[in-house]
């Protein structure tokens, strides 16, 4: 019962994050990182379409992994060691995604 349980949960937050990327791609005005961020304005953006596109792409990938680190931890079993894998997924690519879109501001703010 627990199993299915954190399936549910897991599919909920990683749905919901691949729901971010794919309005960020379908986009046509600048997205914000997260939601305590103003979007940037189009004309301070030097390729609205790449900003948004990048961006989503990174939502997308996020959703993935959380539910690829889920399945790992299902694999791995009722073992203590199924936690790495599990809260590495959630956790693990969140300071990532933050280098990544001070990269994309640095490339694409005028």
């Amino acid at each position: 019962m627990e199993n299915i349980i954190g399936l549910v949960i897991y599919l909920a937050v990683a749905g919901f994050m691949i729901g971010i990327g794919i309005s960020q791609l379908r986009s046509k005005k600048p997205v914000a990182f997260y939601s305590g961020e103003k979007s940037p304005g189009e004309e301070e953006l030097s390729d609205v379409k790449a900003w948004n596109q990048k961006h989503g792409r990174m939502w997308v990938l996020y959703g993935l992994i959380i539910l690829v680190s889920y399945g790992i931890g299902v694999i791995i079993g009722d073992t203590l060691w199924c936690v790495i894998p599990m809260c590495g997924g959630v956790v693990l690519p969140l300071p990532i995604m933050i280098l990544y879109h001070h990269k994309l501001v640095k490339l694409y703010r005028k």
